[in-house]
């Protein structure tokens, strides 16, 4: 369990990735500027275009060592990974459940509720932190709303009406989220969500983060054994790890928005680290994405006690336990899936 926590990023673009033995080296041009033993690592992340080296690819595909290519940007490109892990009587049960309409549904509310309860928690841990620093009876307010929609979305029959609540609980609980940047305000502003490009220094930090979030969850699914691409809430569609997709929601709020306040009202970033392309999008810089990544990683090994397991695990083990407990679900050892409810 504990190797889900060994993520080896790259975030040089110019950086090459090749094999030595049993060790990743990382070149730039033809100077070997580090190794890593391979043994260490569960998965790759690489920013960039350079590549990984044939052999690399085809020896981590053999250890089931995922590697996962994003854009210098952020943007996911695809993820290489060995043979499915798990058994076909696993997958076969979960396509059978992502086919039938009522078994999706009672899996997403779940999964929906958990998203809910957990932004709904975020306010409430800012009102009982900082009272004097923000408008606290604003996000009172806004968390009273976030319950109304937590029991909709336990009462509805309906696929897209779920959908429906879970849009509108988003803009209700973004609608507060400038509220809770305490530090910098003047150059970290948020106005509103916007993506397919970031527009804002916030915005910017929220995408890389469920960018890296996104790719805990996929590597988690895959390591239970259940299919990524296949998803209850999140339909099917080419190229997208539906599944991954649903896991993630419950755990945006908490694991990636808090993330993202932290860096920002510690000052582990500052406005220098961000600039603006022709397009308007906002991306970071080399210094400034490592500073963030850094940051991610150390998160991870914080620990919290899980609300079903009732056992310290760290962050990072968060996105494992759920796809495990999912998985057990879809077995039949669980009576209903458990969301993450973070308090």
């Amino acid at each position: 369990m504990k190797r889900l926590l060994n993520t080896l990023y790259i975030s040089n673009p110019d950086y090459y990735l090749a094999i030595d033995g049993e060790n990743v080296v990382v070149k730039l041009y033809d100077d070997e500027v580090g190794r890593v033993p391979l043994h260490n690592i569960d998965s790759i992340v690489t920013f960039g275009y350079t590549g990984v080296s044939p052999k690399l690819m085809g020896h981590c595909i053999d250890k089931s060592i995922a590697i996962t290519f994003l854009s210098y940007s952020g943007k996911f490109l695809a993820t290489v990974c060995g043979e499915l892990k798990g058994n076909v009587t696993l997958r076969r049960e979960q396509y059978r459940l992502s086919d039938n309409s009522t078994q999706s549904l009672n899996i997403a509310k779940n999964m929906i509720v958990g998203k809910l309860y957990n932004s709904k928690w975020v306010l409430e841990r800012a009102i009982r932190d900082y009272p004097l620093r923000l408008d606290a009876d604003k996000l009172k307010v806004k968390s009273m709303l976030l319950s109304d929609s937590i029991q909709k979305a336990r009462d509805t029959d309906d696929m897209n009406q779920l959908r429906g609540i879970e849009g509108e609980a988003a803009s209700i609980y973004f609608s507060v989220f400038d509220e809770m940047i305490l530090q910098q305000k003047e150059n970290f502003i948020f106005d509103n969500r916007n993506r397919r490009p970031p527009m804002d220094n916030v915005n910017a930090l929220l995408s890389f983060s469920y960018t890296l979030l996104m790719s805990m969850c996929k590597s988690a699914l895959e390591t239970v054994g259940l299919d990524a691409y296949v998803g209850f809430m999140h339909t099917d569609r080419p190229g997208r790890a539906s599944l991954a997709l649903d896991i993630m929601e419950e755990l945006r709020a908490v694991m990636a928005d808090r993330f993202v306040l932290t860096v920002i009202n510690k000052r582990i970033v500052s406005a220098n680290g961000f600039y603006t392309k022709e397009n308007g999008a906002v991306i970071m810089d080399d210094d400034t994405r490592n500073e963030v990544i850094s940051a991610w990683q150390s998160r991870k090994q914080d620990q919290i006690k899980h609300p079903f397991l009732n056992e310290k695990i760290e962050w990072g083990m968060v996105p494992y336990v759920q796809s495990l407990l999912l998985a057990r679900y879809i077995r039949g050892d669980l009576d209903q899936y458990p969301p993450f409810l973070w308090k």
